[in-house]
């Protein structure tokens, strides 16, 4: 349960991972389901906390010359979160904007307890998915 921990939490992070892929290992071999469920939903959800949180702390640096987004990109970016709103974390369970939409809830500081509920019930969601998944599609290759 801790290696599938590990791998939510930083498949979460900007760090590339395969937790769905583990997770369904995992299951393969008699893993319990809501255990299994609990360790990658709690792994990845830190790690997208952690997004949240350096997403916070980068804002203090956006007038620096390094900083990856020019105003008029974050002035953009946070166009489009304000229009979508804080429900646009719902996706954060999808690859390539999955990151980038818990970095930006940082930068515009999406309280906490918000940023928790809607990344919970996303990556939630999407792991109750591939359980349900992997008991339909992998019972008969397992065992």
């Amino acid at each position: 349960m801790l290696s599938l921990f590990m791998i939510a939490l930083a498949s979460a992070t900007l760090l590339p991972g395969g937790s769905e892929a583990w997770l369904a290992r995992q299951w393969c071999q008699g893993g319990a389901l809501p255990a299994l469920w609990a360790a990658a939903t709690a792994g990845n959800v830190l790690g997208s906390l952690i997004n949240v949180a350096l997403g916070r702390y980068a804002r203090h640096f956006q007038d620096r010359r390094w900083f990856p987004v020019s105003p008029r990109g974050l002035a953009r970016a946070e166009r489009g979160y304000r229009r979508f709103g804080e429900a646009s974390l719902l996706l954060s369970w999808a690859p390539v904007i999955g990151d980038p939409l818990t970095v930006l809830a940082g930068i515009f500081r999406l309280p906490w307890w918000r940023a928790t509920l809607w990344i919970l019930v996303a990556k939630g969601g999407r792991y109750a998915l591939v359980l349900a998944m992997a008991e339909a599609w992998l019972a008969s290759y397992c065992g």
